[in-house]
C-alpha cells in the first residue's frame, strides 16, 4: 500500500464533496506475482472449457452477425439538413471538444457505445462507477462515458453545440449537470486514486469541474487524417455466420503481435474459417506512446504486406484510460458492437505502471480473468493471448514449449529496440517487420529534424 496521494486530494477537494481520502492504493502485486503460474493455469483451463460446444456462443442477428450490446445498433446522426440547422440554431452554448471528448462523441454517434444514446446523466454515471452496469437494464458498461465542462453558465434543459477543431460535430441536450466525485470514480474504475496512474491523472487534471449528461444528436463525424469505419460499415464487410476475433492494440504491430492474432484463429474456442479483425485504437493513449497518425501508417504498410483475406483491418477512435480489467470489458463491448464474437485479451491488457516507481497497477492476468468471467454475459468469448517467444531453433513457439524443449530464446526489450531505431541500427526481422520499421524510422527522423 502506498501513503495517501495528497496531490490528488488537493486537485479534487474543490470538485468532490465528501470525496474519499486519497489513499494511493496499489493492488497487491507481490501476492499476484507469487501466484502467476497458478493464475495462468486456471486461465488456460477456463479458455479450453469454451470449446465444449461447436455452436457459437453468441446470438446472431438475421444478418448472421452477433447482435450489438443491448440488442440494436444505435445511430445518433441527424441527416435531414433543415432539422440539423434548426438543432444547431437552438443551442445556448458552444463547447470545443478535446481529442478525448471527440473520440467519445464519435463512438456515441455511430453506435460504438451502444446502447448509449448520449453521455451518462448523473444517476447513470454513479451507477456505472459503483456497479459497472447501467441502471434499469443492468447491462454491463466497463467505464462511464462522460462529457466534462468548466462552463458555469450551462444549466439543465439547455443545448450545447459540441465542436472539434472548429467543426460542428454534435449537440448535447443537457439532462443533468453535477460536480462528480472524482476520487470515487478513479478508485472504483482504475483501482487507485494515485496521480501516478495515467487515467487518474487525466481525470484529475484534464477534465473540467462539472460533468454534463444527456442525449447526443450527431451532426458530423470528426475529420481525421485516418479513416475510422463505423460499426455498421465494419459489420457489412464481415462474413456472416463466422467467428470474428478482435485484436486490440495501441502500438505498432510487431512479429510477436502477428503471431498472437494469427494463432488466435486456431484457438480451442474459435471455429474453423474464422477471421481476425485487427482493430487498433488511434485516439489518445499515454503521453509516451507513438502518435496515432504514425501508428496508422505502420498498420497500413503491414496490411499491404500481409495481404491475408482472413485478417481484416479497421481503426477505432477510442481514448485509452489504461484502466486494466474494467477497460477490458469496455473494449469487449465496443468490439461486440463492431461485430466481433471473440476478443483476444492480452497479458496485463490496458495495464499501466506508476510514473514514479514503475510498479504495475494490475496483476499480469487480472484483465484476462475479468474478461473470462464476464464474457458469457456479453455473449462473447475471451481468447487469452499466448505467451509466445522467439527461439533460434524453431522460430516462434509458446514460452512453455520453449522451456519444455530447452530451446534458446532470443529477447529484445522495447527500450533497446527504440535505442536501435534512433541509432539507425539494423532491427532483426524476427522482432519487427521491415515495412513497420521503415515508417518508424521516418517518423524518428522527422521528429529530430
Amino acid at each position: 500500500m502506498l501513503p495517501a496521494a495528497k496531490g490528488l486530494a488537493s486537485v479534487l477537494a474543490s470538485s468532490a464533496s465528501g470525496a474519499l481520502a486519497c489513499a494511493g492504493l496499489r493492488l497487491a502485486n507481490a501476492a499476484r506475482q507469487a501466484s502467476t503460474s497458478t493464475t495462468m493455469s486456471q486461465t488456460q483451463q477456463q479458455a479450453r472449457s469454451f470449446a465444449a460446444s461447436a455452436m457459437p456462443a453468441y446470438q446472431p442477428e438475421s444478418s448472421g452477425h452477433i447482435a450489438p450490446h443491448g440488442g440494436s445498433l444505435v445511430d445518433l446522426m441527424v441527416r435531414e439538413k433543415d432539422y440539423k440547422r434548426a438543432v444547431v440554431d437552438s443551442c445556448h452554448h458552444k463547447q470545443e471538444c478535446s481529442d478525448r471528448n471527440a473520440c467519445d462523441v464519435e463512438l456515441l454517434t455511430v453506435g460504438g457505445f451502444s446502447p448509449l444514446e448520449g453521455f451518462l446523466n448523473k444517476e447513470a454515471y454513479e451507477h456505472v462507477v459503483e456497479h459497472m452496469r447501467l441502471p434499469g437494464s443492468d447491462l454491463l458498461l466497463g467505464l462511464p462515458v462522460v462529457m466534462d465542462t468548466n462552463n458555469e453558465a450551462i444549466v439543465e434543459g439547455q443545448r450545447v453545440l459540441l465542436t472539434y477543431k472548429g467543426q460542428d460535430i454534435a449537440v448535447l441536450e443537457v439532462e443533468s449537470k453535477w460536480v462528480p466525485n472524482k476520487a470515487l470514480e478513479t478508485k472504483q474504475c482504475y483501482g487507485t486514486t494515485s496521480l501516478e496512474h495515467p487515467g487518474t491523472l487525466m481525470v484529475a487534471t484534464e477534465r473540467g469541474k462539472y460533468y454534463i449528461g444527456g442525449k447526443v444528436l450527431g451532426l458530423d463525424l470528426p475529420q481525421r487524417v485516418f479513416p475510422c469505419a463505423t460499426p455498421a460499415h465494419v459489420r457489412a464487410d464481415l462474413p456472416a455466420d463466422t467467428d470474428v476475433v478482435a485484436f486490440q492494440c495501441r502500438n505498432p504491430v510487431h512479429r510477436a503481435h502477428y503471431e498472437l492474432f494469427m494463432r488466435s484463429l486456431h484457438a480451442p474456442n474459435v471455429r474453423p474459417g474464422a477471421v481476425c479483425l485487427v482493430h487498433p485504437t488511434c485516439g489518445p493513449t499515454q503521453d509516451d506512446d507513438i502518435p496515432g497518425i504514425v501508428r496508422y501508417h505502420t498498420y497500413e504498410v503491414l496490411k499491404r504486406e500481409i495481404d491475408n483475406p482472413n485478417i481484416r483491418w479497421a481503426y477505432l477512435p477510442y481514448s485509452m484510460h489504461m484502466a486494466g480489467p474494467r477497460e477490458a470489458i469496455q473494449h469487449m463491448i465496443i468490439r461486440k458492437n463492431y461485430g466481433c464474437t471473440h476478443f483476444i485479451v492480452g497479458r496485463d491488457m490496458a495495464g499501466s505502471k506508476s510514473s514514479l516507481t514503475g510498479d504495475d497497477f494490475y496483476g499480469m492476468y487480472d484483465a484476462q480473468e475479468f474478461a473470462i468471467k464476464h464474457a458469457p454475459e456479453l455473449g462473447m468469448q475471451a481468447v487469452p493471448s499466448l505467451d509466445v517467444v522467439y527461439t533460434e531453433e524453431a522460430g516462434y513457439v509458446t514460452a512453455a514449449e520453449a522451456k519444455q524443449q530447452g530451446l534458446n530464446v532470443k529477447k529484445l526489450s522495447g527500450t533497446k529496440f527504440r535505442q536501435m531505431l534512433r541509432g539507425g541500427e539494423e532491427i532483426p526481422e524476427w522482432f519487427a517487420f521491415k515495412s513497420v520499421v521503415g515508417v518508424l524510422r521516418e517518423h524518428a527522423q522527422h521528429k529530430s529534424s
